[in-house]
Formats: structure tokens, sequence, C-alpha cells
């Protein structure tokens, strides 16, 4: 699988266990986006060849035999209600709405496309319904940085806080440099940027290019995070969902916080110097590419 030319040709989408037609708009807009993104990673790859190991391009694409869906975890998008629908259509809950957000993401109960052999895999590449929901990479990733630096973290502070703290606050407190909490969003997008970062990247800011290889896997279904609801119960229909079930309207964490919306962004920026925020929207450069976002 190595040094393939892809992508792959665009399937038509299976649409025979859609009812009804309310779904009119959802659609055209779900083909302008697959069509977009198909032109897209035809130019872009006639220039690039990629070297990737087809485990590592499966890694993060999680898997619900019963409906054949293959689904792309993109943290800051939806994931955490993602992977409650996942096991819902899996028979693992009876409801998306009890279950917890531990059980969610700790819970071990979906499994990846990269625990299954290699025939495994490939069948289930080209026979399951493959979806990845986005977001606007600025918004998500002030949404990652609120989540794990602004609230209590026993993991993100002392492992990323404490390395950030020291590499680039100068004169930081015994205190700052113990616990590795208060990281403000300068530093953050410092270590973000530096390529001789202290501590290695994370999917919870790691370009979406780089968790699903949208340009190697043909996506069948490309959902938004600012369209999120109708998307993802226009995909429950698609793929034969049971009719009771709906994509839940819940935030997962920090539900009193306000979402981090374009004007939260536009607050955060302004921390940064003009460089640094051309550089950042450069580092997502080929984010705002394939999913046709315009940076703020």
């Amino acid at each position: 699988f190595r040094g393939v030319y892809l992508p792959p040709a665009l399937h038509p989408l299976n649409k025979t266990l859609v009812k009804g037609g309310r779904w009119k708009d959802v659609d055209s807009t779900q083909e302008k986006r697959r069509s977009f993104l198909h032109d897209f990673c035809k130019k872009y790859n006639s220039r690039k060849k990629l070297q990737t190991h087809l485990v590592h391009l499966v890694s993060r694409i999680y898997v619900e035999d019963r409906h054949k869906v293959l689904y792309c975890e993109v943290p800051k998008a939806g994931c955490s209600n993602w992977k409650r629908v996942l096991m819902v259509l899996n028979g693992l809950a009876n409801s998306a709405q009890n279950i917890s957000h531990d059980d969610v993401h700790y819970g071990k109960h979906l499994r990846k496309l990269d625990s299954y052999d290699l025939k495994g895999i490939y069948t289930r590449l080209n026979t399951y319904t493959k979806t990845i929901f986005v977001r606007d990479p600025m918004e998500r990733l002030v949404s990652a940085f609120r989540d794990k630096f602004e609230h209590p973290n026993s993991y993100y502070h002392p492992v990323f806080g404490k390395a950030i703290i020291k590499k680039y606050r100068h004169n930081a407190d015994e205190e700052a440099l113990k616990t590795g909490s208060g990281v403000k969003f300068k530093e953050f997008i410092q270590y973000l940027l530096d390529s001789h970062r202290p501590v290695g990247m994370d999917i919870h800011w790691e370009q979406v290019s780089k968790l699903c290889y949208p340009c190697l896997i043909n996506y069948d279904f490309i959902g938004k995070f600012e369209t999120l609801e109708e998307d993802a119960n226009y995909f429950l229909q698609l793929v034969g969902a049971p009719a009771e079930l709906k994509f839940p309207k819940f935030k997962d964490r920090h539900s009193s916080d306000e979402r981090t919306s374009a004007e939260v962004v536009r607050q955060y920026l302004k921390e940064l110097s003009k460089e640094e925020r051309q550089m950042t929207y450069d580092f997502y450069y080929l984010d705002y590419l394939m999913f046709n976002y315009t940076s703020q």
C-alpha cells in the first residue's frame, strides 16, 4: 500500500433507505461536499505521493458491523456523541442519552478498524459506508484549548502544560512549573507551531488530514459540526438506523460553558501576533482547503 496514487472513484451514495422528501437540501449539500473534496484530492494528489502504511491510515476509524458503518473520529467535532450513537447501533446500549463520558472514551466497547486483519480492513473499506465529521479548524483548535487547559485536567496539565510553561514562559513561577496549570493560549500556539515541540502532537489538535487521510480513504459522507444534527440524522437514515435513534443534542462536558463560536475564536486570536495567526492558519491549510472552510 506504500506510495499509491489515489483517490479512488467517487461512488454514488446508496439512498434507498432514505424516507420522505425533507432531506433534499441536506442531500444536495452532501453531494457538493463530496465532489469538492474529490476534485481537491485529484489536484493535490497528482503532485504528491503519500508514503503511509494502511494500518496507520485506519487507526482512528471506528467500526459498526451491524449497519456497516465506518466513522473516522475527529475530536472536538461531535465525536463523543457519535461514539454514543455507534454504541446504540451496535446494540451495546438502548439509548445515547444515558451513556457516560467515561464509558464512551474509556469503555473499549467499540472496535477500531486497525484491530482487524488486512482482509478485514480491505473488505470493510470497500463495502461499508464511511463517514467523517469535521469542523472549522480554528474553532476546533480553540475548543480543544479551552477543554484541556482551562479546566482541571489530570493528564493535559502535567503532561502538556508543564512542558509548555517550562519552554515558552519566561520567569515562570514554581507553582506553574509544578502543576502545569494556567497555560495561556499564546503559549499553546507557540508549542503548536514549534518544529521542536517539547511534547508530541495530540489528536485533539492534530490536522484532520493526518487523522483521517481524506484523500486516501474515500469517505462516502462528509458531515460538518456547523450542521451537525441534520447531517448526522440524514446519515442515520442512509444506513438504516432505527427510526427512534436521533443524534444527541447535549454538550458532552463543561455544559455550562459557552460553545466555542466564531465570536469566541476572535477573542482568542486577539492574543496572537499577526504572524502567529497566519502561521496557525497555515498549519491547518489542508483542512481549510479540503473542506472548503474560509479563515476568519
